[in-house]
């Protein structure tokens, strides 16, 4: 049950959090100005606020989930070189009990 889960992929890549925050602030903008002359025009403020939760509601399906259009751009990690670090962090060690 839990292997499902954890094939699930929970990261975005840094052009899809660009992406995903653009199209957050574009929708809650949009919502707002809709939502505004909306109210204005039937003279019920509540309807503005509706209209703007619903945006921030379409909002927050649309970018809170890491969809695939968000994981386009995978970071190229470098290999590691732990042991590399590990041997030269040992040969100063070595080199400093000797003086």
């Amino acid at each position: 049950m839990l292997d499902v889960f954890a094939s699930i992929p929970t990261q975005m890549d840094y052009k899809g959090q660009k992406l995903a925050e653009q199209i957050f602030q574009g929708i809650i903008i949009f919502s707002a100005i809709i939502g505004f002359i909306y109210g204005y025009i039937i003279e019920q403020f509540g309807w503005t606020v509706y209209i703007v939760i619903a945006g921030f509601g379409v909002s927050c399906l649309l970018t809170l989930p890491p969809w695939p259009m968000y994981r386009r751009n995978p970071l190229k990690w470098l290999p590691s070189l732990e042991c590399a670090t590990d041997e030269k962090k040992q040969q100063e060690k070595k080199s400093k009990k000797h003086k």
